[in-house]
């Protein structure tokens, strides 16, 4: 019935629990969830393998939408949900339109709901309500958002809410609502079905999603109180719906072998009146029954990414009660299999996007003068990390005070802001040249750090015998003597900063990429750091921006770093 994707059955999970009236038939919920979309809407090239070692194509919006209409077929009581990191995603078709392409295929795949994962707050929790929400625009309408879809029609926001019960404000209030209730359809009328919505706590201070107006609240204790409030409304059928992952040792995407993670440890400590746990984040997939703190278990399921799965777990309720009938519950991860004809009004959307991404990719944005390599000369600098250091320090300017930038041209280890040289060519600089060839998805912060960190900082440009060199902005010189030992190669007098020595007890405001910042390309030095604010634009929006306002770039000499 559905192709490659029913192989692997059902896992029947839990213990003993309330049986239903005799002669009265439980009420069937099919509760299916994707996890980590990203906005890969386009079939690609990955391979699941099924439990027979074959691998097989999975993924693709348009198959997606294909086996949600087959999953559903038949099903009285069926409900859609996301399990966090829908959109925020890679794919330039969905990337250099805002996500927008993502929530037109969110809504046509019938989501009723969403938890928020740590990439659906990459830009701020006001993007997230007011424009992936609600719809509101901003710049010139389908120029810098609003762009118009697939019907012909401009953006109008996402037809389902975003749900996060941890995540609050400086003042502790919560930026979105905690949990929602679903009603489903019993004999005797309808009976509510709650989910807890929870974010991964780490995202306030995320390299993508860091954001120094939010925290997180603890995990466990917050599921806990809203079970406990659900409760209270007469709600007794309650699902977790957790953006935090965790590993099944490879078991397969059905299997479940010595489990572990964050969302394990929470399964095992949260309240017993949860009665299934929907997770994402990890880009795992497994299938697990984990026993509460009262000893039945309960499933704990995980789809993967990139819509390669759809998770569905099976809840049969007593119509008298609403409660779960644990001893039914079932769960399993469906393929998102190629073997069945691709749903056409997707696919059609799919083909849009992919067309107003291709013209999108084809716009010129700058002219250019030379050639923009990441070649680095024998002191370690290179024209494109010159050209990416200052876009950081024009955009950190524009929001506010800042010295200097710094940016990881060749990191200690993590991954390389500057991803791709900028050739010549014709001359003319292309939206689709100019977007991957800086950064990778990451806001850029301005920080408080003092002269001395900045000093340690370039002095950690070498450990172990390797040179990772930063790119510095147009407003620094400094030179450095590689005769000398490691970490202590640089004299603060020879540290320029608008044509002043480096002053290792005064403060600097310092623009810099928030994955250099939390010590993830191997600089520790900066981590001390205080007083963050967040720039505008990330990464690769502030190169376009920063292009397109200079109208015309040309190489700077190499004469930043001296040795």
């Amino acid at each position: 019935m559905f192709g490659r994707a029913a192989v692997a059955g059902a896992l029947v999970v839990g213990a003993a629990a309330p049986v239903a009236e005799a002669g009265v038939e439980p009420v069937d919920v099919q509760l299916l969830s994707i996890t980590d979309f990203h906005g890969y809407l386009q079939p690609g090239n990955d391979q699941l393998q099924m439990p027979d070692g074959s691998k097989v194509a999975v993924g693709g919006a348009a198959y997606n939408a294909a086996h949600l209409k087959r999953l559903r077929e038949g099903r009285r009581n069926s409900i859609l949900s996301a399990a966090g990191d829908s959109f925020s995603g890679w794919p330039f078709e969905v990337d250099a339109f805002w996500d927008e392409p993502t929530i037109e295929v969110l809504n046509k795949l019938g989501v009723r709901f969403s938890t928020t994962g740590n990439h659906e707050l990459d830009v701020s929790a006001g993007f997230l309500k007011d424009h992936m929400m609600r719809g509101r625009c901003f710049g010139k309408v389908d120029v810098d958002s609003c762009f118009t879809d697939s019907t012909g029609r401009r953006f109008r926001g996402a037809k389902f809410p975003f749900y996060s019960a941890n995540i609050v404000d400086a003042r502790g209030r919560l930026i979105l609502k905690p949990y929602n209730v679903e009603w489903v359809r019993g004999p005797r009328g309808r009976i509510p079905v709650g989910f807890i919505n929870l974010t991964v706590p780490d995202t306030p201070v995320g390299s993508t999603s860091y954001q120094p107006g939010l925290r997180s609240l603890p995990m466990v204790e917050t599921a806990n109180r809203y079970a406990k409030e659900l409760r209270r409304r007469g709600v007794r059928a309650i699902v977790a719906n957790v953006h935090d992952g965790g590993s099944a040792d490879g078991a397969g995407f059905n299997g479940c072998k010595n489990p572990w993670g964050p969302v394990i440890d929470f399964a095992k400590a949260a309240s017993p009146e949860i009665d299934a746990i929907f997770t994402g984040h990890w880009h795992a997939g497994f299938n697990c029954q984990i026993a509460d703190p009262a000893g039945k278990v309960r499933p704990v399921i995980e789809g993967l990414n990139h819509g390669k799965l759809i998770s569905e777990i099976g809840l049969k309720l007593d119509p008298r009660t609403g409660e779960v009938l644990r001893d039914r519950t079932t769960s399993v991860n469906h393929p998102v299999t190629r073997d069945i004809a691709p749903d056409p009004e997707m696919k059609r959307i799919v083909d849009y996007w992919k067309a107003r991404g291709d013209r999108r990719a084809g716009e010129v944005v700058a002219e250019q003068t030379g050639d923009f390599t990441r070649a680095l000369n024998a002191h370690g600098e290179s024209t494109m990390g010159d050209l990416a250091a200052d876009v950081q320090y024009w955009e950190a300017a524009r929001n506010g005070k800042v010295d200097l930038s710094l940016l990881a041209i060749k990191p200690v280890k993590g991954s390389v802001a500057v991803a791709r040289d900028l050739p010549q060519g014709d001359g003319r600089l292309t939206y689709g040249e100019a977007w991957p060839a800086y950064g990778y998805g990451n806001p850029i912060l301005t920080v408080t750090v003092t002269g001395e960190q900045i000093h340690q900082a370039l002095e950690q440009q070498w450990q172990g015998g390797k040179f990772a060199p930063f790119a510095v902005s147009k407003n620094v010189r400094y030179r450095y003597d590689a005769s000398r030992p490691e970490g202590d190669r640089v004299d603060p007098e020879d540290v320029l900063i608008g044509g002043k020595p480096l002053d290792t007890g005064r403060r600097y405001r310092l623009a810099a990429l928030a994955y250099t910042l939390i010590g993830a390309d191997g600089y520790p030095a900066l981590g001390g750091f205080t007083d963050a604010r967040r720039n505008a634009l990330p990464d690769h929006e502030a190169f376009i921006a920063y292009v397109k306002a200079q109208k015309k770039i040309a190489p700077a000499p190499l004469e930043r770093v001296n040795g």
